[in-house]
C-alpha cells in the first residue's frame, strides 16, 4: 500500500464563493486563496519531510494553475510527490443543474489529466431542506455514473467519497446511492464512523469497488491524527491487507491545534505500526 497525505491540513476548505452566483464555478476553496506557487510549495515539501509519496488536493488549488500546469508538476518532482488525487463534488439531485456541475468536473478532470493524475474523489449528493426523497438516491446515482464516464474518458479513475451532510452518509444512505450506482467506492474511515455505519461492514461489503481510501481518525473533539481517535484503523488496515488491498491510503485531517507538519509527522508514525 502506498500512503498520501490531503492537503487540506495546511490550507483549510470552504465553498468557493463564486459557486454562489454560478454553478459551473463552485470549486472547493481554500482558506489561502489565490494559491500563490510558493505556498504550494512550502505544502508539498511539508508533506514530503513527514514522509508521505503522494498528495490529494481541492478542485479550488489546481483551477487557478490551468493553464500552467508545469509550475505544479516542478513541485511536485523537487519535493518527491505524485499527485495522486483531486476531490471535487457536485449536488447531483438537481437535473436542470447537472450539465453545469458536469462541466465542472469534466473540467478538473482534464486539468487532472495533464498533472497525471490517477484518481477524481466525487463528493457530494445534496440534502434538501425538507429531507431526503427516495428518488434523490437514484438521482444522485445517475448523476455520479455521468459523472464517472466523463471521468474514464479522459482516462482517469473515479470513486464516491460518502461524507457528513451528504445523500450518502449513513450505511442505509450509503447502501441505496451503491445500489443504483455503478461508482467506485472511496470510503472515508472517519465519515463512516460518524455516520453511524461500521468500517469493516462497508469494506467487506464494497471491497470489489474500493480503489482509494481515506484514513481518518474521529474523537469526541472532533477530527483528529491518525491513533488519536476511536476508528479501528488498525482493523481496518488487517482487512484491507487481507483483502489484498495494495493501493492508496491517503490521510486527511481538516485541521489541528499543532502546525500542519507536526500533525502528518504523528499519522505518519502511526501507520509505521500498521501498515
Amino acid at each position: 500500500m502506498k500512503l498520501g497525505y490531503q492537503c487540506n491540513t495546511w490550507s483549510g476548505v470552504f465553498a468557493d464563493a463564486f459557486g454562489i452566483g454560478s454553478i459551473k464555478d463552485a470549486f472547493y476553496g481554500n482558506v489561502i486563496m489565490p494559491m500563490s506557487i510558493e505556498e504550494l510549495d512550502k505544502i508539498f515539501n511539508e508533506i514530503a519531510i513527514a514522509g508521505f509519496e503522494g498528495v490529494e488536493v481541492f478542485d479550488g488549488l489546481i483551477v487557478p494553475f490551468e493553464e500552467k500546469v508545469e509550475q505544479v508538476e516542478e513541485l511536485l518532482d523537487k519535493n518527491g510527490l505524485k499527485l495522486v488525487a483531486v476531490y471535487t463534488g457536485a449536488n447531483f439531485i438537481y437535473k436542470d443543474i447537472l450539465p453545469e456541475e458536469l462541466f465542472k468536473i469534466e473540467r478538473v478532470t482534464k486539468i487532472a489529466k495533464k498533472l497525471q493524475v490517477e484518481f477524481i474523489v466525487l463528493g457530494g449528493g445534496a440534502l434538501r431542506h425538507d429531507g431526503v426523497r427516495e428518488q434523490d438516491y437514484e438521482a444522485a446515482a445517475n448523476g455520479l455514473d455521468k459523472a464517472a464516464e466523463i471521468i474514464t474518458a479522459c482516462g482517469l479513475k473515479s470513486c464516491y467519497h460518502p461524507h457528513a451532510g451528504t445523500i450518502g452518509f449513513t450505511w442505509e444512505q450509503l447502501e441505496k446511492v451503491m445500489k443504483y450506482s455503478t461508482v467506485n467506492l472511496c470510503p472515508d474511515t472517519a465519515h463512516v464512523a460518524l455516520g453511524g455505519a461500521d468500517n469493516l461492514k462497508v469494506i467487506d461489503t464494497f471491497f470489489n469497488r474500493i480503489n482509494y481510501l481515506h484514513l481518518k481518525d474521529l474523537s469526541d473533539k472532533g477530527f483528529v491524527e491518525l491513533g488519536e481517535g476511536r476508528v479501528p484503523l488498525d482493523k481496518i488496515v488487517a482487512l484491507l491487507k487481507k483483502k489484498g488491498y495494495d493501493g492508496w491510503l491517503t490521510v486527511e485531517l481538516d485541521a489541528s491545534d499543532k502546525t500542519p507538519l507536526e500533525s502528518a509527522k504523528i499519522s505518519r508514525a502511526f501507520l509505521e505500526k500498521i501498515v
